[in-house]
């Protein structure tokens, strides 16, 4: 059974007053509020803020604290500015007097302009792939580690990876993946609501990314991996029922930290989003 309705209705927060809200999280197999789930939600915040006639085009925010699943999550939205063309909205996450999470949201009308984009990388095609979850599964079933959450049939995305990857095994690989994605079931095609699925998304696959040229992962190396900041940007509409490619490649990693960048395509070659993330990598001696 998927945990799709399960994140549509944590997304979907409950409002205090004008500007504030509040909402739970989504267990996932980690003690920890996934990050995806934050930037979500402050998004889904900020829109109910926003006039009808701007749609986001982008977010950058700042992980100040791990989030605990079992608290609740208070957002409180400020209004910066309703221009002629754009709106910016200021988020802060709290539990308790700790703010968790800070970001910034951009929202802009429809506008015709000039047009080019990046190509789409030719890779093979999701059907000829094995999900993330199979995989995951016959490598848990070796160590004797149970699949949970994301990494389970129950995922509420499923992930079809282009290259092959156990993370029991890591070896030494490039610093690039590409992963094909889609909703593990149906959502609305509201694109307010395909954004914030999106952005739930977006923070899956970038940090692992940073750690692939050195033979380690989360299953074999005492690391601490943790996001600090977020940003991205959306380009096109999307369609989140339909499959997608993310190609994510980290340029850098240095000083217990990494850069990592992603790209969001759709299966016809529309660069719909772009992602950038630097998050902690400390290997815990």
């Amino acid at each position: 059974m998927s945990l799709l309705p399960q994140l549509i209705d944590t997304i979907e927060l409950e409002r205090l007053d004008e500007l504030e809200f509040r909402g739970n999280s989504l267990f996932i197999g980690s003690p920890r509020v996934y990050g995806g789930q934050v930037i979500a939600q402050i998004l889904h915040a900020a829109n109910q803020t926003v006039p009808l006639d701007r749609w986001l085009h982008s977010f950058h925010g700042y992980f100040l604290s791990p989030g605990d699943v079992e608290k609740p999550i208070r957002f409180e939205v400020e209004k910066i500015k309703d221009g002629r063309s754009f709106s910016s909205r200021r988020i802060l996450a709290k539990q308790g007097d700790r703010t968790i999470f800070l970001s910034s949201a951009s929202y802009h009308i429809f506008e015709d302009g000039v047009s080019h984009q990046q190509s789409m990388p030719n890779v093979a095609q999701p059907e000829s792939l094995s999900s993330f979850s199979e995989l995951f599964q016959q490598f848990a079933e070796k160590s004797k580690v149970k699949p949970r959450g994301i990494f389970s049939e129950e995922s509420q995305i499923i992930f079809h990876p282009v290259e092959h990857y156990d993370p029991f095994n890591p070896g030494i690989k490039p610093p690039l993946n590409h992963t094909w994605f889609k909703l593990n079931g149906n959502a609305s095609s509201d694109i307010r609501v395909q954004k914030t699925l999106l952005a739930y998304m977006s923070d899956f696959n970038l940090l692992i990314t940073s750690l692939m040229p050195h033979d380690m992962s989360m299953f074999t190396t005492p690391v601490n991996l943790a996001s600090l900041d977020h940003a991205m940007w959306f380009h096109r509409p999307f369609d989140m029922n339909e499959w997608m490619l993310y190609v994510v490649e980290c340029p850098s990693a240095g000083n217990a930290r990494g850069f990592c960048t992603g790209k969001i395509f759709t299966r016809t070659g529309d660069l719909v989003a772009s992602v950038t993330q630097e998050g902690l990598i400390r290997i815990i001696e």
